[in-house]
């Protein structure tokens, strides 16, 4: 087989292999149950009917975008505890190379590990080369998709998903 062969045969591969599905507002969210880096195994599941959920999908971590989005949460994560959410970073990394990268960032909430790609690909966040793209789900009380960004700053990513949160109608905690 040619070396022109071979690589169209790859690429037909992919292009036919591709997952077609698309999540979209309005969706039920996919429930995953996966590693965190606070050494608990979390679900979508466990939230429904409680509060509403975000996961921030990021690439690597330990990459440039990746560590400033992480420290973004970590100095101003205050500003989404107040609300009734649940937040969390999730990448394709091991559940150790995590840990390393929460700690080394001094996140105080929990980072999850996909290594197998399931949840990622059922959440269409996983780019053909895979990894996951920076893109942040909003998921309400009763599971369902409220907003998809897609266009994430990684700078002012806490208040960026604050803000958003807020406009979406997510109630402040009450006051115990």
């Amino acid at each position: 087989m040619t070396f022109k062969k071979l690589m169209l045969v790859l690429f037909l591969n992919s292009v036919l292999s591709m997952n077609t599905f698309s999540l979209e507002v309005g969706d039920k969210a996919p429930d995953f149950s996966l590693e965190a880096t606070d050494g608990n195994t979390y679900s979508l599941q466990q939230f429904v009917n409680k509060e509403a959920v975000v996961i921030a999908w990021y690439p690597r971590a330990f990459t440039s975008g990746c560590t400033i989005e992480c420290k973004s949460l970590a100095r101003n994560g205050h500003l989404l505890k107040d609300l009734e959410v649940t937040y969390f970073m999730a990448s394709v990394d091991p559940i150790e190379d995590n840990i390393k990268f929460a700690t080394e960032n001094g996140a105080d909430f929990p980072l999850l590990s996909d290594p197998t790609k399931k949840t990622a690909e059922a959440y269409d966040v996983l780019a053909f080369y895979g990894i996951p793209k920076r893109h942040t789900i909003y998921i309400d009380k009763t599971g369902e998709v409220m907003y998809i960004d897609k266009n994430v700053n990684a700078e002012t990513s806490a208040e960026d998903m604050a803000s958003k949160l807020i406009e979406l109608g997510v109630s402040r905690r009450a006051d115990t």
